[in-house]
């Protein structure tokens, strides 16, 4: 009886916040991801793979880092990308109204689809682009068969 005496909002579970939940349990499933919930301040820049007939393409955007900076390596059939962009010096007498650059540490790890000639690894930076172009393997080129009649 005395459970009957307690307003009804009491006895009712509360539901979840879209809010609030969602965007945690999102995270906690699949992990941060660049500019999505949880991820403000870390710096991971965004990457493009391109296979052609005979390289594999990728370009990393790295606004504002200089080509020292940047460490690229091909382990196990993998390329690493790893660097640091560091945060601007503090200017005194300034006052910030929004700080929405990223900075820190970074790793950008790719499976490479195919096998690749890591001798002749070229990469290039420019405009805040770091282009690595890698050679395909001669058995990894597709090989054309012709059709007959």
């Amino acid at each position: 009886m005395t459970r009957m005496l307690n307003p009804w909002f009491t006895r009712v579970p509360r539901l979840p916040d879209f809010e609030t939940d969602f965007p945690r349990w999102m995270t906690e499933v699949f992990g941060p991801e660049p500019g999505i919930f949880g991820c403000e301040g870390k710096f991971l820049p965004e990457a493009n793979i391109v296979e052609t007939e005979k390289t594999v393409e990728v370009a990393v955007e790295l606004p504002g880092m200089k080509p020292e900076e940047v460490k690229v390596e091909i382990k196990e059939g993998n390329l690493w990308i790893v660097g640091e962009k560091k945060t601007e010096k503090e200017d005194k007498g300034k006052t910030f109204h929004r700080i929405e650059r990223r900075t820190g540490m970074f790793r950008r790890v790719f499976e490479l689809p195919v096998e690749v000639v890591e001798d002749k690894v070229d990469a290039r930076f420019a405009e805040g682009v770091l282009k690595i172009t890698l050679p395909k393997a001669e058995k990894a080129a597709p090989k054309k068969i012709e059709v007959k009649r």
